[in-house]
Parts: C-alpha cells; sequence; structure tokens
C-alpha cells in the first residue's frame, strides 16, 4: 500500500503543477480577447486563428485543471446532503463514485478521443474557417486532459482506500465546501472566546 500512496502522491504534485501553469492560459486568452477586440474596433480588422486560438486556450484551461479540480475537492457535490451523512457514508460514497462513475467515464472518453485525435492528425485536419488553426492539436487536448484526470482519479481512490483503513487522515473532511466553512466558522468562534478576558 506504501508503493501506492507514494504514486498517489506523486500524481497529485504533477497534477498540481500542471494545473497552474494551465490556469495561466486564462490570462493569455483575455490578454488575446483583448487586443483582437481592439485590432477589430480601431482598424476594421479580424483573425480567424486569433479567435480560435482563445477557444483551444479556454478548453485547455478547462480539460488540464479538472483534475487539479478533483484533486483540491472542488468539484460539484450537493454540500447540503453530503455534509450531513456520516464519514463512512461520504468514504462509501466517494469510493463508489469514483470506481463505478468517474474511472469509467474516463476511460469511455479516452476510448474515443484517441481516434478522434489520431485521425485529425493524421489527415492534418484543418478549420473550416479561412486562416483558422489546424484542428489535432485542439483534439490532442481531450486526450491529454483526460488522460491526465484517469491519473489523479486512481490517485484519489487510492487515497479514499488508505483514508478508509486508516493510514492517512483526510485532508478535505469529506465534506465539501459546506464542512469547510464549518470549520473556518469553527476556528474563528474558538479564537473568539479564546480572546475574551477571563473573570
Amino acid at each position: 500500500m506504501n508503493a501506492l500512496i507514494a504514486f498517489s502522491r506523486a500524481v497529485d504534485r504533477a497534477t498540481a503543477w500542471l494545473g497552474r501553469m494551465a490556469a495561466w492560459l486564462i490570462v493569455a486568452a483575455v490578454l488575446i480577447s483583448t487586443i483582437n477586440a481592439i485590432i477589430r474596433k480601431l482598424f476594421d480588422m479580424s483573425s480567424n486563428t486569433w479567435l480560435e486560438l482563445q477557444w483551444v486556450l479556454f478548453g485547455a484551461v478547462f480539460l488540464l485543471c479538472a483534475s487539479w479540480t478533483l484533486q483540491m475537492n472542488e468539484h460539484i457535490r450537493i454540500d447540503i446532503v453530503n455534509s450531513n451523512l456520516s464519514r463512512t457514508a461520504r468514504n462509501v460514497i466517494e469510493l463508489v463514485g469514483h470506481v463505478f462513475f468517474l474511472i469509467p467515464m474516463v476511460a469511455v472518453f479516452l476510448y474515443t478521443g484517441l481516434p478522434f485525435f489520431l485521425r485529425s492528425w493524421r489527415l492534418d485536419e484543418q478549420s473550416f474557417s479561412a486562416g483558422g488553426l489546424p484542428q489535432y492539436p485542439a483534439k490532442l487536448l481531450i486526450v491529454l486532459g483526460f488522460a491526465v484526470l484517469l491519473a489523479q482519479a486512481l490517485s484519489e481512490l487510492i487515497k479514499r482506500v488508505a483514508i478508509m483503513r486508516g493510514l492517512i487522515d483526510d485532508a478535505h473532511g469529506g465534506g465539501g465546501h459546506h464542512a469547510s466553512a464549518e470549520a473556518e466558522a469553527a476556528r474563528l468562534l474558538a479564537e473568539t472566546e479564546g480572546a475574551k478576558p477571563q473573570h
């Protein structure tokens, strides 16, 4: 189990690094969008290359940051229900969700996405718009994004089993945003009570 936990930690580090790097593409997309809009308004010029590059950058952020979102426990869940369940029930839900839903879904996307990219790459598929970008790099992002998400899903599965066996602590408490907010409120309350003058 120690080797699996070490693998999980390595995946977590790689995912966090990739997510932080990919998040900067938002800045690039905003700059390109702004410059493109200014040029279009001032000089009545436009370029499909720059328009499509904005879409590709947004897609890259979405696909390459999805695994980081999962690792940071920021994915969408129904906190009002989840936070009222016992820790054991939350652990079982996480385990079942990863094994029967997340991992199979990611596997299907990889199974269908790889031929989708390879066909585009072999054909040197280009944009339907004049002056647009090649299509295969954007399709490669689908494969890369889901490959990293699969690695992170396996990492989360390993961590959940280790948590259930008492080998590691649950860094996120299993309760999502609601549990985090409650923990912060409890901390602030404790600090406030500690600051009250003693009689």
